[in-house]
């Protein structure tokens, strides 16, 4: 018997105490999290390449920049300036009352300063620049005191604009849109997964239990979760994610084991050998597709960011949680519930499970001309994938937000009316003493030039660390922070201005960092890191199922087939995201590419999800083989055979990932629309046309192994015989098979 049948028997034999031990586990780990506290990462170190030597360069010299945050007071009437009696007591009465706020520091104004930089050409706006005390990173949580203030000089105002904005503010605003968000997403997808696995099985009692394994899976892993963000400091948005991978593979695995205990009870068979059936089939491929998850988001720790690293432990806790749970607590669960895992029957439903006539309708003209069917569903993918040529990544910015957002509307005046300012490109320089005449003498050098350039503004500010070893300049960039014009005033910063005045500097050490920086940079290590994820993912995934299948042409085929699934989801990402005609369908603006991260993500979880039914259904039609069915026989009735358990778990993910897609931030908008469209592609076209014409036009070549001796090729069925086949036939004639069977 295999581990997952040994597992499988060792639970229902105590399934009390197994069932016990797993919920106090599950509350334990959930108890201890909630004590301890997620170790959050902050925004400014997650970043890569020089974006991340310059965090370090700061680290370094325990340089703590206040999170800076600029209000614009801008006239509403044409006939108001800058100079007028009623700007100026506009502006005197924001700053005296930003003064008395809490958190605030370093109140700067054009009335003390002077308009330079802080009045628009036009006269019409001026920006008043203040910090709040403490980290940036956490400045968020201390910037409310001022937004008050700004509301109420807003309110004594009513004839000008005053509105604040900063990195500080617009996380505080956003932070507050993605709880909302996900607080909306976690509670829809729980009510929503449970309506469809009643549909599925048409009772309460099995649907119940399924949705109850993978939510204290999830609940679970985000408690342990929490306790590995002591090592690895995480993102606020990992426990989400964790939620949307442990209900879709939580779900599919109890699913999968669930129909076959089923199929064996109708056949049958006592229940405690249909449990052993299911623990040693469907639990053993559970087995299987788990490890082939874990090594695709194993593929997240090569990205070399500490964002991916975080995602890819975070989904790899739950997705180990969630196999273990389905082998182990499901099977003590069915033994300790028995026949009334029926019970609570829903009205106009019928029993579930056994061979779908539906499917076996599709899969007849696949199989009767397989060569077509292969070329047509092959066709239309590669169709689909088409539009990945002219794909774009960027990292997401304010200008990608919602557009009915108050943040993003200040975002965009202050843009116009000071082109860069919100977004600066902050560089960091590191000497023995930057506050020396010759290196005020450079920095100064280096304003000029910048500003010569036309495309760097002013304001200009420079900031130094307490032990004058480093200096933080922070210098507006042309554009708006991600496009053509911002990369090249970049480019023009680091490959010219910056060698040729700070370079100069002795032992001076120098990095760029910021928004566009930021952008820029993760770009390039993308490039860079996307084929060793992919190498890593599939050269570990053949092995895998090389090793399961004992055969190169299914994990060849395979990686084929989930490739092909990956392209067309990103092909369709790209027609729907990079233009402008499904804007109203699926409420976004089109900033014209695909989030940075999403490739490299969404690769690996695909993946890993597709190769779940790949694996659960090979499976099957591999178990028929061994049993002296034919492989044209086999594959028809494996694929009718587990196509309800497919069909109910395709389903659900795309139901948890389309709750995702209608999230407001486009980032988690495309995310969740490409799982969703890849995992409908996967289970229609590749699994019900190509993945059967595939193996019908191989036939006995399926199960080829180099140098296995035991494999022949016999007319007229092309019918592969091994050992297990010659196993299995004795049996059948009584004589006394080599070894003993499973009992």
């Amino acid at each position: 018997m295999n581990l997952a049948g040994r597992a499988g028997r060792w639970s229902a034999s105590r399934w009390k105490r197994t069932t016990l031990a797993w919920f106090a586990l599950t509350i334990a780990a959930m108890a201890l999290g909630s004590q301890i506290g997620l170790n959050k990462i902050g925004d400014s170190h997650s970043g890569s390449g020089e974006t991340a030597r310059a965090q370090a360069l700061l680290d370094r010299a325990h340089f703590v920049a206040p999170a800076g945050e600029i209000v614009l007071v801008q006239a509403r009437l044409p006939g108001q300036r800058y100079g007028q009696q009623a700007f100026t007591s506009a502006i005197a009465s924001l700053v005296q009352t930003l003064s008395r706020a809490p958190n605030v520091v370093g109140v700067r104004s054009p009335l003390e300063r002077g308009p330079l930089g802080l009045v628009s050409k036009d006269g019409r706006s001026a920006l008043v620049e203040f910090d709040i005390t403490g980290n940036r990173d956490t400045a968020q949580d201390r910037v409310q005191p001022a937004l008050d203030a700004v509301a109420a000089t807003q309110k004594g105002n009513p004839s000008y604009r005053i509105e604040e904005f900063g990195m500080a503010s617009a996380n505080h605003e956003l932070g507050h849109v993605v709880k909302q968000d996900f607080t909306r997403a976690e509670f829809t997808s729980l009510p929503l997964t449970l309506l469809i696995l009643l549909v599925a099985f048409g009772a309460l009692v099995a649907a119940a239990i399924l949705v109850l394994l993978a939510f204290t899976a999830v609940l679970g892993s985000i408690g342990l979760y929490v306790l590995l963000s002591q090592v690895y400091p995480s993102p606020d948005f990992v426990d989400s994610v964790i939620l949307m991978m442990g209900m879709a593979v939580g779900v599919d695995y109890s699913l999968f084991y669930l129909q076959r205990e089923r199929e064996e009870r109708r056949r049958g068979s006592e229940p405690h050998a249909s449990l052993l059936t299911a623990a040693s089939t469907s639990g053993q491929a559970v087995l299987v597709s788990g490890a082939t998850v874990l090594i695709a988001m194993a593929g997240l720790l090569f990205a070399g960011n500490t964002i991916f690293t975080s995602m890819g432990i975070g989904t790899m806790v739950v997705v180990f949680v969630a196999m273990v749970g389905s082998v182990t607590v499901l099977p003590s669960l069915l033994r300790g519930f028995g026949d009334r895992v029926d019970r609570g029957r829903i009205p106009f439903t019928r029993k579930r499970g056994g061979e779908s006539a539906a499917w076996r309708a599709i899969l007849r003209p696949a199989l009767r001309r397989p060569a077509l069917a292969a070329l047509l569903a092959a066709g239309a993918l590669l169709g689909a994938a088409s539009p990945v040529l002219s794909m774009h990544t960027k990292l997401p910015s304010f200008t990608d937000l919602p557009r009915n957002l108050a943040i993003v509307r200040t975002y965009d005046r202050i843009v116009t009316a000071f082109p860069g300012s919100p977004a600066p490109a902050e560089i960091v320089v590191r000497s023995r003493d930057v506050t020396s005449k010759q290196a005020g003498d450079r920095i100064r050098a280096l304003e000029r030039r910048a500003l010569a350039s036309g495309v760097m503004h002013r304001p200009i500010t420079v900031q130094y660390s307490h032990d004058r070893t480093t200096a933080d300049i922070a210098m507006p960039l042309a554009g708006s922070g991600d496009d053509g014009t911002s990369f090249r005033a970049l480019h023009l910063l680091r490959a010219e201005l910056l060698p040729q005045t700070l370079g100069t500097l002795p032992d001076a050490t120098y990095a760029v960092t910021g928004v566009t920086a930021a952008t820029h940079d993760f770009n390039v290590l993308m490039k860079q890191r996307l084929p060793v994820v992919f190498a890593f993912v599939l050269a570990l995934a053949f092995v895998l199922l090389l090793i399961t299948f004992r055969s190169v042409v299914v994990p060849l085929t395979a990686i084929c087939l989930n490739l092909l699934s990956v392209g067309a989801a990103y092909g369709l990402l790209v027609l729907v995201f990079q233009h402008h005609w499904a804007e109203g369908l699926l409420g976004f603006n089109s900033n014209g590419g695909i989030t940075s991260w999403l490739p490299m993500f969404l690769f690996v979880v695909l993946f890993g999800l597709s190769m779940d039914y790949h694996v659960f259904i090979v499976s099957r039609i591999k178990e028929l083989v061994d049993q002296g069915v034919p492989t044209d026989e086999a594959v028809e009735r494996g694929i009718v055979r587990t196509a309800p358990a497919v069909t109910s778990a395709a389903l659900v993910m795309v139901a948890v990932f389309g709750i995702f897609a209608s999230l407001s931030l486009l980032q988690f908008k495309q995310l969740g629309f490409g799982l969703a469209v890849a995992i409908a592609v996967d289970a229609t076209i590749v699994r019900a046309v190509l993945l059967p014409a595939t193996m019908k036009l191989l036939g006995p070549w399926n199960w080829y192994l180099p140098g296995r001796k035991s494999i022949t090729f016999a007319y007229p069925h092309h019918q592969v015989r091994s050992r297990r086949v010659r196993r299995a036939r004795d049996r059948q004639r009584g004589l006394r098979p080599r070894r003993r069977s499973i009992r």
